[in-house]
């Protein structure tokens, strides 16, 4: 009996809480009949740190707030088939781009002089330098599939996630909605 081929995958969060990677989680038992069918080849849970040349499916979570996650969503475009966009950070912004209401000086100064007793300083060696505006994922990539939800559930993720496996489009408003 032949052992059918393994679909990659890779994830990784940008700015945001991580909820979408604990939900992704949460499917719970349905994880070892997904490890059947998908080698996780780069992930914050898994060892492999270095995306591979080409991926299956790239799943990405969080909004894109500073050049390190500009760049990691450009990485991920350039070498995953199919780019997914998962949870409503990643979808619209949701909680980081609040910050696009102020102009950048003023984030920094409240964050940096404001509210600092001790040496009041903007870092500047070892912090990614924050974009003008927060983004969305496809608003500086192309992506194939937004699922919404904050953090989607982890029956919304299975449900994506089995659709990919068996080669369908899925279609997440089947099963949630923005904000659920």
């Amino acid at each position: 009996m032949s052992e059918t081929k393994k679909i990659t995958v890779a994830t990784t969060w940008l700015d945001g809480c991580s909820g979408c990677h604990m939900s992704l989680l949460d499917i719970d038992e349905r994880l070892i009949e997904l490890a059947q069918r998908v080698d996780i080849v780069y992930s914050p849970l898994v060892d492999g740190k270095h995306l591979p040349e080409t991926v299956d499916v790239g799943i990405i979570e969080g909004s894109v707030s500073n050049e390190e996650d500009l760049a990691k969503a450009q990485d991920f475009r350039r070498h995953c088939k199919f780019l997914i966009s998962l949870g409503d950070c990643a979808v619209n912004g949701n909680v980081p781009a609040m910050r696009n209401l102020f102009q950048l000086d003023a984030v920094y100064d409240r964050a940096y002089s404001e509210n600092v007793q001790h040496n009041p300083v903007r870092p500047d060696d070892g912090v990614p330098a924050l974009l003008d505006v927060v983004k969305p994922v496809h608003a500086v990539v192309p992506v194939d599939l937004h699922v919404p939800g904050c953090p989607p559930s982890a029956d919304t993720i299975w449900f994506v996630l089995s659709q990919l496996l068996d080669g369908c489009v899925p279609n997440p408003n089947e099963v949630t909605r923005f904000g659920a």
